[in-house]
């Protein structure tokens, strides 16, 4: 029997289940999609092309219905196998984390099919955070780097923490759904990593998460990679990027180590970085950090002339590259995980500043006819003289 496995021996069943995690995910994902796409369709359900999209046809949204479905039916199989007595975290409340799932992937659906507003979209995230972090996903202590053997409490602050850690990741993801196959490919490179990472760390619940969403991303690609027939939507962005949170968090719950932490987050470096500059950018150009751009990461790829697929191999190359990285910090001591950690920082850096990430596309001005506030974009005659504008002003104030 399979419960009765030993796991510190890492034995052929449990290799066997792992894999079966992993196919399940895979299958169910990539036979599902097709009904799913028809169902959206039906529902009228779809993305349709306008000034900001790259797709220059109707697609069906929704497609995260499938990518729910096989990381859901790969998870059970995972839990039904090993039965009570399986190895996941007893510290964690399974139910009140499948309850999260639940409520993100409800969210993200509602927002597929009616277009929640921002602070509706971000209470479903807090709340499905709430769960998980009332359930027992949280990091209580964090290893003292100035000190070896000593560890840092977050006493009161490991609720909140826990929270606006997990929301974060909950949008990383969100954030790059862009272009054909580009979300799906990031998150399957990245949960592969973490599946390694979380095998050397003996966390096989992370490492079965992280089969689940390598998998039931891998299955979806077959039908969302360039051209695409469906897109994920919300519906699958917010439940992959909660997904990663939860795994890079099963894998230091209660105590983290530095090294720990950041890890996971040079493995979502591309969407971190995406976010980042896009904050700086809208910051930059005095908008709201809600409002949509074009200049985003898969955005700046287009305009420098690369095809879609072009653009969504760069960007798996980059984030493969990141992830490699990672790899080898968890491996080496503290001096060369630095260095490492430095170089990768700085050639993302220089990559970033090459596309003109941190450059605004959106600005305000005052329109000298009517004396009203308006957004205008690059399609505009005054945009390039209101940029120029922006520099010697920011000039001046340095």
């Amino acid at each position: 029997m399979l419960f009765l496995l030993e796991w510190k021996g890492l034995g052929v069943d449990l290799w066997l289940l792992l894999l079966g995690v992993f196919l399940v995910a895979t299958l169910l994902s990539c036979i599902v999609t097709p009904f799913v796409r028809k169902l959206a369709w039906n529902l009228g359900i779809i993305d349709k092309p306008n000034r900001r999209r790259v797709n220059k046809k109707p697609v069906a949204r929704m497609g995260g219905v499938a990518l729910f479905v096989g990381l859901i039916g790969a998870l059970a199989l995972y839990l039904i196998v090993l039965g009570k007595n399986g190895r996941f975290d007893k510290n964690v409340n399974v139910y009140l984390l499948g309850l999260a799932f639940v409520i993100i992937f409800t969210t993200g659906l509602v927002d597929d099919i009616i277009s929640l507003k921002p602070l509706q979209k971000l209470s479903g995230q807090v709340l499905a955070a709430c769960l998980a972090a009332a359930g027992g996903l949280v990091i209580g202590k964090v290893a003292d780097p100035l000190s070896s053997g000593n560890f840092i409490s977050l006493g009161w602050l490991t609720y909140p923490a826990t929270v606006l850690y997990l929301v974060a990741w909950t949008n990383i993801i969100n954030l790059i759904d862009g272009l054909d196959g580009l979300a799906a490919g990031v998150s399957c490179i990245a949960s592969s990593t973490m599946f390694v990472l979380s095998m050397w760390a003996g966390r096989f619940d992370a490492a079965a998460l992280s089969l689940a969403v390598a998998g039931s991303t891998l299955g979806f690609l077959v039908h969302n990679f360039y051209p695409a027939t469906i897109f994920m939507g919300d519906s699958g962005a917010l439940t992959l990027g909660f997904a990663l949170g939860t795994i890079s968090l099963l894998s230091v719950t209660r105590i983290a180590g530095l090294t720990t932490i950041i890890v996971p987050l040079v493995v979502a470096g591309i969407p971190i970085i995406d976010t980042f500059s896009a904050i700086v950018r809208r910051t930059r150009a005095h908008v709201s950090f809600a409002t949509a751009d074009r200049g985003h990461i898969h955005h700046r790829l287009i305009a420098a002339g690369y095809n879609q697929r072009q653009a969504v191999c760069v960007i798996y190359g980059w984030t493969g590259l990141l992830c490699i990285g990672s790899l080898i910090m968890t491996q080496v001591n503290a001096l060369p995980r630095i260095a490492i950690f430095l170089m990768l920082l700085a050639m993302s850096t220089v990559f970033a500043k090459h596309l003109h990430l941190f450059e605004p596309v959106l600005l305000h001005h005052t329109d000298p006819g009517t004396g009203k506030d308006e957004l205008i974009t690059p399609a505009d005659p005054d945009f390039e003289t209101e940029i120029e504008q922006l520099h010697e002003r920011e000039h001046e104030r340095v």
